[in-house]
């Protein structure tokens, strides 16, 4: 065969040979990060489970410690409500983004009704204890009143138990947009030049004050994650964070705002927002660019 005509051959043949490769190499990568998305999405499901099925567990409990039936009739309604999403959830698929958020929803709203009634509860108890008191100390019945404070330290522990799980912190009101050079808002990927991610922390009195370390990853529309700033720990394992930021909390609604800067092409699609806390996720959402 002609030299002139054999070496264009043999330069195709290798391009096309590199080519397959560069496409097996990239296929399996892209099937690794999926299947790690996948995980992580069973894995925060199975956390709104087990949370759901506590809350409705403490409703059970909190109704033996009380004996005022109005209060345990509207308990026993929130049970009922907190079962019946626990339901849905569990009939859920994981991958299906627009349920799993609106049953996020539903559980921080869970969260607050049963930190109210938490506190309620233990407002009664109180009052009681003062009443057994004074009663106890009008009668002198000294042995008697000792066994009563006895049986409300235990109460008082239970419910310092269920007050930890509700405070739990929350963001609220999250937002993404994409910024230009300028800083100018912009709906084109090709001129962002950074993510500004808006949200609060809710307002939260039994939650503790101080400084709060604020985890985010954020997932492109093929899985990939964005950029990197560090792991935290999260459900015993170390994720990677696409930003962070430590702000002072004291209990009110604190606003957030943090940056990610464009390090790497974007493509058109959803983006999936995450914002952890405490070792806990306080809130999702997902952002649609073009």
């Amino acid at each position: 065969m002609n030299k002139k005509i054999l070496i264009p051959l043999i330069i195709v043949g290798v391009l096309l040979i590199s080519g397959v490769i560069y496409l097996s190499v990239n296929l399996k990568s892209q099937k690794q990060e999926n299947k790690a998305m996948q995980e992580l999405a069973e894995l925060d499901k199975k956390e709104m489970e087990n949370e759901y099925q506590q809350f409705a567990n403490q409703y059970s409990e909190m109704k033996t410690q009380i004996n005022n039936d109005s209060i345990v009739a509207q308990l026993t309604t929130e049970q009922e409500h907190t079962q019946k999403l626990l339901q849905e959830l569990r009939n859920v698929k994981s991958s299906d983004a627009v349920e799993i958020t609106r049953l996020k929803k539903e559980l921080a709203t869970v969260r607050k009704v049963l930190r109210s009634y938490v506190l309620e509860i233990d407002s009664l108890n109180r009052l009681n204890k003062n009443l057994s008191d004074e009663n106890y100390h009008i009668k002198g019945q000294y042995e008697e009143a000792t066994k009563q404070i006895a049986g409300l330290n235990t109460e008082r522990a239970s419910l310092s138990e269920k007050v930890a799980m509700a405070s739990q912190l929350d963001a609220i009101g999250i937002n993404m947009s994409a910024r230009n050079k300028n800083g100018k808002n912009t709906n084109r990927l090709k001129k962002a030049t950074a993510f500004q991610l808006n949200f609060s922390i809710a307002k939260n009195v039994t939650a503790a004050n101080g400084n709060k370390t604020i985890f985010v990853r954020i997932t492109s529309p093929t899985g990939t994650l964005l950029g990197g700033s560090g792991s935290f720990k999260y459900e015993n394992r170390s994720l990677e964070s696409s930003m962070q930021k430590t702000i002072e909390y004291g209990g009110q609604e604190t606003p957030v705002t943090m940056y990610w800067n464009v390090s790497q092409a974007l493509v058109e699609g959803t983006y999936n927002v995450s914002i952890f806390a405490d070792g806990n996720m306080i809130g999702s959402r997902s952002f649609t660019f073009k």
